[in-house]
């Protein structure tokens, strides 16, 4: 099925971007966070709300950035806090910022700057530091930032304002990291993307301990509602899904974007949902049976001719550029938020693909 969007437009974002997050610790709202990415101009983070009536989006909070945002994420356990990934003229650098209490100034003041996350500052010119990541599955003080070279696990104090580098590890010459996911099922575990594999990594130790050797993988996501399981994008093969216990072969394959497919992320609640974006400017819609489920009695969440099978419920071609950015909603999974380089940001319902009974 392919249409055009039926969602709810923010028109707030002045300049490009491709960064957008679920707000995931506000359990009052459906929130999130947007960064913007001007070359010239002084950049902004906007907190965005979805009113009550799930009818309009609010600017709940607009603040000023110094620096192009290149990677931005909510903290998992405390609304106000967020961090970035930004140049700075030639060089990369990333910070853990708080939101100010003071929200709806007619000058958007600047984020508080927790902490600088600088052990990478005297290489990133020759590694860019491409990801700050937090554990995804509840409070842990530890934090991990990624460069082209190297991976770095912090331990984060944010109440007193200090982060401090626990371990490191190079992942080589002959390597470069673009990125990566946390497993949501264990705080040990991180999968890393280089130039031809996926690598995986045990955080005690700070060493490699499988890969799955995929060309041009762009973006990596874990579910976290089925343990073992994780979904890529890459450029050459669309989107993959793969059984960490048999990485050797994909259990699923789907088709990719007209153009790159940039990112794909699982759905917080609904193991067999997932959506992709790319730069051909489309979002599709995915239900997927993951194995061990094909058997099962459990209904599928979607109206779908082929219940038991994989489809494709819902391409949004409502787009002007390239799509980057896609989150959904923790506090209500069947939202989503989508950010084009153009710097629209829409969020959609797939509610009105849920089975009548």
């Amino acid at each position: 099925m392919r249409g055009p969007s039926t969602g709810i437009v923010y028109g707030g974002l002045k300049y490009q971007a491709r960064c957008i997050t679920d707000v995931k610790a506000d359990v009052d709202h459906t929130s999130f966070l947007a960064g913007t990415l001007s070359l010239k101009e002084e950049n902004e983070v906007h907190l965005i709300r979805l009113s009550p009536s799930g009818s309009e989006l609010i600017c709940d909070g607009l603040f000023y950035h110094p620096n192009e945002i290149w990677d931005l994420k909510s903290c998992p356990f405390d609304p106000r806090i967020f961090s970035t990934v930004f140049t700075s003229g030639e060089t990369y650098g990333a910070s853990v910022w708080k939101i100010p209490e003071l929200y709806g100034q007619s000058n958007a003041p600047q984020p508080e700057q927790l902490v600088s996350l600088d052990e990478h500052s005297f290489k990133i010119k020759s590694n860019m530091l491409v990801s700050v990541l937090w554990w995804p599955s509840g409070k842990h003080d530890r934090l991990i930032s990624i460069d082209e070279g190297n991976i770095f696990l912090w331990s984060l104090d944010s109440s007193n304002k200090v982060a401090k580098v626990i371990s490191q590890e190079s992942v080589g010459m002959l390597q470069n990291l673009s990125g990566g996911a946390w497993d949501p099922h264990d705080r040990n575990a991180l999968a890393g993307i280089c130039d031809s594999s996926l690598q995986f990594w045990d955080l005690r130790t700070m060493k490699k301990t499988t890969s799955i050797e995929q060309a041009h993988i762009r973006d990596v996501d874990y579910n976290p509602k089925k343990q073992h399981f994780l979904v890529t994008a890459e450029d050459v093969s669309g989107i993959q899904l793969w059984d960490l216990r048999r990485p050797k072969f994909p259990v699923k394959e789907l088709p990719g974007h007209a153009h790159w497919t940039w990112a794909v992320r699982h759905n917080p609640e609904y193991e067999d949902l997932i959506l992709s974006a790319g730069t051909d400017s489309t979002i599709n819609l995915w239900s997927i049976r993951l194995p061990g489920n094909e058997g099962s009695s459990s209904e599928s969440l979607f109206d779908s001719p082929t219940t038991l099978k994989d489809s494709l419920i819902n391409s949004y071609t409502d787009y002007e550029d390239s799509v980057y950015g896609l989150a959904w909603s923790t506090r209500e999974p069947l939202i989503f938020a989508s950010l084009s380089y153009d710097g629209r940001v829409i969020v959609e319902s797939v509610k009105s693909f849920i089975k009548r009974k």
